[in-house]
């Protein structure tokens, strides 16, 4: 029969505690190599949650340098153009503690951040946000209250950035293929898949 495992001792029959340097690696602040690292990334992952509890978690990409260290506390990142469900937006009015994991392509390793979030509207620094000649309306800004490294391991299980274990493009189902068996839609995955590629082209 499955054990369901419910308190944190019953977790610590199978894992042990880790030594003290892990337990309290965390920091409240951005340091200047984990500052490097931030800004050397194009891509990193949002975690939110709404008010009834349910999870969220989104990708989030632009040229490395595009979130903004404001000071050794605060970072910003802007808010682009979307699918207009506003799921990570409306999960920060409502729960503004958020999680990001920022990736720098090849490095398996990633600085995790926890913190407080708001959404602003005219900040002076929009403008340095722009892409393409279009400036966001509106960001997200971060106080950091807990940064810290999360080690190699999983890039290194995953062999993510090994491209010999990339499957076959053709091996993969395209976006549009997923979104018509999600929707049970009838239209052809192929016309699905044009909108989508034309909607990425205007990513700004």
């Amino acid at each position: 029969m499955t054990r369901v495992i419910g308190t944190e001792a019953e977790l610590r029959e199978f894992v042990a505690a880790p030594p003290r340097f892990i337990a309290e690696k965390g920091i409240d602040h951005i340091d200047p190599e984990s500052r490097r690292f931030i800004e050397l990334s194009p891509f990193f992952l949002l975690a939110t949650s709404a008010g009834d509890g349910t999870c969220d978690v989104s990708p989030r990409g632009d040229p490395a340098g595009s979130v903004l260290v404001l000071d050794d506390r605060t970072l910003a990142f802007a808010d682009r153009k979307g699918n207009g469900r506003l799921d990570s937006l409306l999960n920060i009015v409502q729960r503004p503690r958020v999680g990001m994991l920022f990736m720098v392509p090849g490095s398996g390793d990633t600085v995790r951040v926890n913190g407080r979030a708001r959404i602003v509207a005219e900040a002076s620094y929009l403008g340095r946000m722009t892409m393409k000649n279009v400036t966001p309306q509106l960001a997200v800004e971060v106080v950091v209250e807990e940064l810290f490294l999360h080690c190699a391991r999983a890039f290194s299980r995953s062999r993510l950035w090994n491209t010999s274990t990339w499957p076959s493009r053709a091996d993969v189902p395209s976006a549009g293929t997923i979104a018509k068996s999600i929707s049970g839609t009838e239209v052809e995955a192929k016309v699905i898949d044009e909108a989508l590629n034309r909607a990425a082209q205007d990513a700004y």
